[in-house]
C-alpha cells in the first residue's frame, strides 16, 4: 500500500513566547515492509533543523526558534510504501541490546492487577511466547475501553488499567508492562494508521479546483507495542485494535515508553496560555489522488 501522510502540530500562545526549543521524532525509517518514498519537515518560522539519531536509532530533528512567537506550526508529510509482514519487523538496525527493553519506566510499571493478568495469560496460552502475546493483546482489548478523552500523555499503565479505559498509547503501555513482567523485552512504537473512514486528502479537480476525497482528519497518530519473540524477532501487537500491524501501519519511532518515542517534545520560554492542535491525515495514494 502506498500511504500519503500529513501531520500538522500547531501551537498558539495567548501572549508571545521569547523562544522555543523542539525535538522531533517525525521521520520514519525504512525496513523490510516499509519503504520511505519521500518525506519532508517544515517549520513556519526561520530556523535550522539539526538532524541526528537517538540511542534507539530513531531519526531525530531539533531546532531553536527565537521570538516573539504568537504560535508555531510543525508539518511532516510524505509517502511511504508498505507491505503486510504479519507484524514482523525485519532488516531494521537495532542500536541497543534487546535486554534494554526489559527496563521499567514510570509509564510502564506493573501493579498487582497487571501482573495478575500477565500471569493468568501465561498460564493458559501455552509455552509459545507468540501465543502468549496474542492472548495478552486480546485480553487487554477486552478489558479496556478506547476513550479518546480519557487520558493524557502522562498517564501510566497502572492508572489506565485501573480505570479500564484510555487511548492507544495507554493500551500499548499496559501490554509492555505485562510483557516485561513475564520477562520478555517489549517496546513502545509510535507511528500512523490508515483508517479508510477517516482518510482525507486534497486533490486537484477540473480547472485546478480543490476537491476533498473524504471526510475527517485524525487528531493524533497511532501507537502500539512490539515484543521480542525468540527465533523470530520483534513482532508488533496493537491491543487497541486487537491485531498485529498490517500494511495500514507506518512505523516511525520506538522507545521504552511514549516519552522516548513522542513525535514532538519541547519547551518554550516566556509566553502564556498555550494551546495545541494536532491534525493527522493518512491517505491511500495508490487509489488515486495527489
Amino acid at each position: 500500500m502506498r500511504l500519503r501522510i500529513l501531520h500538522e502540530t500547531a501551537y498558539r500562545y495567548a501572549s508571545p513566547a521569547n523562544r522555543a526549543i523542539q525535538i522531533l521524532r517525525l521521520t520514519p525509517r525504512g525496513h523490510d515492509g516499509q519503504f520511505v518514498i519521500n518525506w519532508r519537515l517544515d517549520i513556519d518560522r526561520d530556523c535550522r533543523l539539526q538532524a541526528s539519531s537517538d540511542p534507539f536509532g530513531n531519526r531525530v530533528h531539533s531546532f531553536t526558534v527565537a521570538g516573539p512567537l504568537d504560535g508555531l506550526v510543525i508539518t511532516a508529510e510524505g509517502e511511504v510504501e508498505t507491505a503486510d509482514m504479519n507484524g514482523l519487523v525485519r532488516d531494521q538496525v537495532e542500536r541497543v541490546p534487546a535486554g534494554v527493553f526489559l527496563r521499567e519506566t514510570p509509564l510502564t510499571a506493573a501493579d498487582e492487577g497487571i501482573r495478575t493478568l500477565a500471569e493468568e495469560i501465561a498460564a493458559t496460552a501455552g509455552s509459545n511466547p507468540l501465543d502468549v502475546f496474542h492472548a495478552l493483546m486480546l485480553a487487554i482489548r477486552d478489558r479496556m475501553r478506547f476513550d479518546v478523552n480519557a487520558t493524557d500523555t502522562g498517564t501510566s499503565a497502572i492508572d489506565a488499567f485501573e480505570h479500564r479505559h484510555g487511548v492507544c498509547q495507554d493500551f500499548a503501555h499496559v501490554f509492555i508492562a505485562a510483557a516485561r513482567h513475564l520477562g520478555h523485552p517489549a517496546r513502545y512504537v509510535g507511528g500512523y494508521l490508515f483508517q479508510p473512514a477517516l482518510s482525507h486528502w486534497q486533490s486537484q479537480g477540473p480547472a485546478g479546483q480543490s476537491q476533498s476525497q473524504s471526510t475527517d482528519a485524525q487528531d493524533a497518530g497511532h501507537a502500539w507495542a512490539e515484543a521480542l519473540v525468540p527465533h523470530l524477532g520483534w513482532v508488533g501487537f496493537d491491543p487497541a485494535n486487537g491485531i498485529s500491524p498490517t500494511d495500514a501501519y507506518v512505523r516511525v519511532a520506538v522507545g521504552l515508553d511514549y516519552l522516548g518515542a513522542a513525535p514532538v517534545r519541547g519547551t518554550r520560554y516566556g509566553g502564556g496560555g498555550e494551546s495545541l492542535a494536532v491534525k493527522v491525515i493518512v491517505h491511500d495514494a495508490s487509489r488515486g489522488g495527489r
